[in-house]
């Protein structure tokens, strides 16, 4: 399954930035949905469906990442090409896992979404769940270590730099004593900046265009236009 699953995101790398890696997007379209539906038939009884609903899906998948590899063009500086992103950069390579995988999270497969990002997570050092919202323009840089967890909402035009964590700050639990899935992770509106090592945890909101320092532990909402070292 592992290796199935980088063909697919091979082909579906292939079909977003045809010009650099020499591809015909045509192509590499149809090459996604036959390496979608091997990998679906082992989770899904639907799965042309699933291909057919993932298909139409392909062209706002190819959108997001373009505004995901301008963003981090614009944020760093030592970029020298738009290629060198494409190849060497762990964060866009993260954002077409997370991507693929909250598309048929989405679509409500079962399992696959978390087998892809863990996949993801283990190529990259980067640990998204599929069911996180992220908006368009995301910029991760250098990238190790960042944790985002299911319930978390990420608007447009944000950047978080490695080691931040958008984690859970506690749990509730039914009766039974069972966790809740209930939202427990923080929302950042559009043009938030959090830089390395900082965790926010809970149901937070960090304002819109607030940045937020480097090794921070942050368990409270901040204003719109927050700037400095946010601490508790």
């Amino acid at each position: 399954m592992e290796e199935e699953l980088k063909i697919l995101i091979r082909h579906i790398s292939r079909y977003i930035f045809p010009t650099a890696f020499m591809a015909n997007a045509d192509h590499e379209q149809v090459a996604v949905r036959g390496s979608l539906g091997v990998i679906l038939s082992s989770f899904v009884d639907n799965a042309p469906q699933i291909m057919d609903l993932f298909n139409k899906e392909l062209p706002e998948l190819k959108r997001l990442i373009l505004t995901d590899l301008e963003a981090i063009q614009r944020n760093d500086p030592a970029v020298e090409s738009e290629k060198e992103v494409i190849f060497c950069y762990p964060g866009l390579k993260e954002m077409i896992y997370y991507r693929t995988a909250h598309i048929l999270y989405q679509l409500g497969v079962p399992v696959l979404p978390r087998f892809i990002t863990e996949q993801a997570h283990s190529i990259t050092g980067i640990d998204i769940h599929p069911a996180a919202q992220i908006g368009e323009q995301f910029c991760i840089d250098h990238g190790t270590g960042i944790v985002i967890g299911a319930t978390a909402i990420i608007g447009k035009g944000v950047t978080l730099y490695q080691g931040v964590t958008l984690g859970a700050k506690n749990f509730q639990h039914d009766a039974q004593g069972q966790p809740l899935d209930v939202p427990r992770h923080p929302i950042l509106e559009d043009n938030v900046t959090v830089y390395s090592n900082t965790s926010i945890l809970g149901r937070v909101r960090i304002g819109e265009s607030s940045v937020i320092g480097g090794n921070v532990w942050l368990t409270h909402s901040v204003p719109d236009g927050e700037t400095g070292l946010a601490t508790d």
